[in-house]
């Protein structure tokens, strides 16, 4: 049975600029069929809003605690929002 449709937006905090965060975390979300975006914050921060099968998007999520390689996360913060734009792909933003 699949279940529900999700919108989650994520921070992602720690040394995650600069060790290539957004492009693995838009491989993974594509890969899942998680649609939305991701960038970078002029704090250091790295924000995403993810959307799809909740089982899908929390596995996205749950990725994102680790990251890539070089990434050291410190802190994810999870938002789950409720009616939103439905978002078509994955991609990063400026």
């Amino acid at each position: 049975m699949k279940s529900k449709r999700v919108t989650v937006r994520i921070m992602v905090r720690g040394r995650v600029q600069g060790v290539s965060f957004r492009a693995a975390l838009q491989e993974r979300a594509a890969g899942s069929g998680v649609d939305g975006w991701v960038r970078n914050r002029s704090e250091g921060s790295v924000e995403a809003l993810l959307q799809g099968d909740e089982e899908a998007v929390k596995g996205v999520a749950e990725w994102a605690r680790r990251g890539p390689a070089r990434a050291e996360v410190s802190a994810v913060e999870e938002e789950f929002l409720g009616l939103y734009p439905r978002q078509s792909g994955f991609r990063i933003v400026a």
